[in-house]
């Protein structure tokens, strides 16, 4: 019996005991700076599931984003092993909890897909990978989160692709959706542009497209995908805590991954910083719901 919560009523398991092919699970919470309330991250995979429902009668026809089926041919491939338990500010015991929990998805085997939380979820996603690099990091972000600390805390926010560049298992970087200001000052663009990252402006990619941003990634790579909703407009996206305008719009973002797919491998997926309490009549929920569903669709089509 399909989890009555669960993304597009996928089951919690498959019935014939095959290994699925992707697995969604959700975090609410990773590591929380001192002072600061995140509670409003932990309502954030139950809205994009909730989101998701109108969707789920419909999950065999033609999808129009694809070019064809959601599964491909390939029907009964994911499932949805709800969410890793995690508490605010229980910073160490929720990055181990999330990082057990995407071992175990790529042990199974599968591909792991996460629903958060704040950015600070995918250091221990990242995390979970050490043993099945190399891996290729594409961040999809209005900001580079290079930040080495805020107020002694190392694995926050602000700081995921600084702790990226140091996983000896992670190959590469290219980032994606940059502009306005935030978590990059000028030493912390220096370092990761010393690192090697690869920026690419939101400005870019309206100017030239998204091959621009593809072209840093070797053809064939592993990558790990990770989309912080305020790379998107926030004329699609409001639901975030950074608004800032001139952000992608859903179909650049949807037509970067499914290309990607096509380019090198999608190992791995997060969507973190839908922020539900700052949503408009569930706009966000919604266009979260459909990215969601497009890396499904591009995952399945990659074999």
């Amino acid at each position: 019996m399909n989890a009555p919560s669960s993304f597009l009523d996928f089951p919690t398991h498959l019935a014939d005991q095959r290994a699925p092919h992707i697995v969604i699970f959700g975090a609410g919470h990773g590591s929380t700076y001192p002072g600061m309330d995140t509670i409003g991250y932990a309502s954030a995979a139950a809205a994009i599931r909730a989101a998701s429902k109108a969707g789920a009668q419909d999950a065999e026809n033609w999808d129009f984003d694809l070019g064809g089926p959601l599964f491909h041919g390939w029907p009964g491939c994911c499932v949805d092993w709800g969410d890793v338990q995690t508490k605010m500010h229980d910073n160490a015991a929720n990055r181990s909890g999330i990082e057990a929990k995407t071992r175990a998805v790529l042990a199974s085997p599968a591909v792991p897909v996460l629903i958060g939380g704040d950015c600070s979820v995918t250091f221990p996603f990242l995390a979970g990978f050490k043993d099945y690099g190399p891996v290729w990091v594409l961040q999809i972000d209005a900001h580079i989160d290079w930040r080495d600390e805020i107020a002694g805390e190392r694995y926050g926010s602000s700081s995921p692709m600084r702790r990226a560049s140091e996983m000896p298992h992670v190959a590469g970087m290219v980032q994606v959706g940059l502009r306005g200001v935030g978590s990059a000052r000028t030493t912390d663009v220096e370092d990761a542009l010393r690192y090697g990252s690869r920026f690419v402006t939101s400005r870019d990619i309206h100017a030239d497209g998204v091959e621009g941003a593809l072209q840093h990634i070797p053809e064939g790579a592993r990558v790990v995908v990770t989309l912080d909703c305020d790379s998107i407009d926030p004329g699609y996206m409001p639901g975030v805590m950074a608004r800032t305008p001139g952000g992608l719009t859903y179909l650049q973002v949807i037509d970067l991954i499914a290309r990607l797919g096509r380019r090198a491998k999608i190992a791995g997926f997060d969507l973190v910083e839908y922020y539900p309490p700052a949503d408009i009549d569930g706009i966000s929920a919604i266009v979260a719901a459909r990215i969601v569903t497009n890396v499904i669709g591009s995952i399945v089509r990659q074999g």
